[in-house]
């Protein structure tokens, strides 16, 4: 699936979606990825939902975000709360996607100069 960009922006921005992958500005990733909209993009720890972790979260509360948004992979799947602990306690607020719902909502969000950040799980569809 092909995603609408804003390449005016300078900022990061998912270019497609598909089975097994994430295109990130033209450039495929088979992993799990952090990504934010002016900052650098990492392979995330956490590969798959079932092996995500606190300190998974507790990482990303460092890079500072206004907003992270976690995609869970072919199906929308919510971490147990006791997970996002670290989110709660720093007032970072948080939105749990399916992966691909969660790539759309990542570019209109960028589109619109917010500084959010994408921890993402890239499955096979």
């Amino acid at each position: 699936m092909k995603l609408q960009s804003y390449p005016h922006s300078g900022a990061n921005t998912i270019t497609g979606y598909g089975d097994g992958y994430v295109e990130i500005n033209k450039t495929p990733y088979a992993h799990a990825v952090v990504l934010s909209s002016n900052g650098a993009i990492s392979e995330w720890s956490a590969q798959t939902f079932a092996a995500i972790e606190a300190h998974h979260f507790a990482q990303l509360v460092d890079l500072k975000p206004e907003l992270i948004l976690i995609g869970t992979g072919g199906r929308q799947r919510f971490p147990k709360p006791e997970l996002l602990k670290t989110l709660i306690e720093a007032k970072i607020g948080f939105e749990v996607m399916d992966s691909q719902a969660v790539c759309r909502t990542y570019n209109i969000l960028v589109g619109e100069g917010r500084q959010v950040l994408l921890a993402l799980i890239v499955e096979p569809v």
